[in-house]
């Protein structure tokens, strides 16, 4: 399989018809070797229009959704960035090549080792891997953040993250529960000010403790 090729097909006929004309992530994209992000055996996966299995019940993101993070996101060369889920590393190597560094979260060991490898192997030397699972109480490597990228999505918005981001930091997140559920971006305006924009419709597992609350009946 030509990968080279695949991976300007990716970008030409998938991110870019959905909006996505930042040339910055553009380039990450159709340089990045996606092929060397999947399980093995999935190679040829790699740049399909699909969430690509990763085991233990998660997935990688499908290149379009990717894109439209990034773009949304902006992340700057001086940025640093929290990632919550590394998953595959892949997201990982795209923020790692867009900003100064990334603290990425992963809560399953086996994929935060997997992931190292593989950004290992690519020389991505500015991400930093740490094994956890967040919490609404939980607090991250760093004090604050110009980007952070919630690469699972909520139920319900839980505003636990937003207090992390430096004044004009961005956020990604997904909310609500399917068939509806929303990319936003949030924005801290202040310090005690946040702006939301609504991104696109998606679907998105839920993080692990963020899941729609059961409902009991009586």
């Amino acid at each position: 399989m030509d990968f080279a090729h695949a991976r300007n097909n990716m970008v030409e006929q998938q991110v870019r018809p959905w909006d996505v004309l930042d040339m910055r992530v553009l380039d990450v994209m159709e340089d990045l070797p996606r092929e060397r992000f999947v399980p093995e055996g999935r190679e040829g996966l790699a740049y399909a229009d699909t969430e690509i299995p990763l085991g233990q019940g998660e997935s990688m993101l499908a290149p379009k959704v990717v894109g439209r993070l990034l773009q949304a996101l902006a992340p700057g060369r001086s940025d640093r960035v929290l990632e919550i889920g590394t998953g595959s590393g892949y997201v990982t190597a795209c923020l790692a090549r867009l900003a100064a560094g990334v603290d990425s979260v992963e809560r399953i060991d086996g994929f935060r080792l997997a992931a190292r490898a593989r950004l290992d192997a690519l020389g991505v030397d500015n991400a930093q891997l740490r094994t956890g699972t967040m919490t609404p109480d939980w607090s991250p490597p760093g004090r604050r953040y110009d980007v952070i990228s919630c690469n699972g999505a909520m139920a319900e918005y839980d505003p636990c993250l937003q207090s992390h981001l430096s004044l004009g930091g961005r956020m990604f997140v997904v909310v609500g529960i399917p068939p509806v559920m929303e990319a936003l971006l949030i924005i801290r305006v202040a310090e005690d000010s946040y702006r939301t924009e609504k991104l696109f419709e998606t679907g998105l597992k839920p993080l692990v403790g963020f899941e729609r609350k059961r409902e009991f009946v009586f």
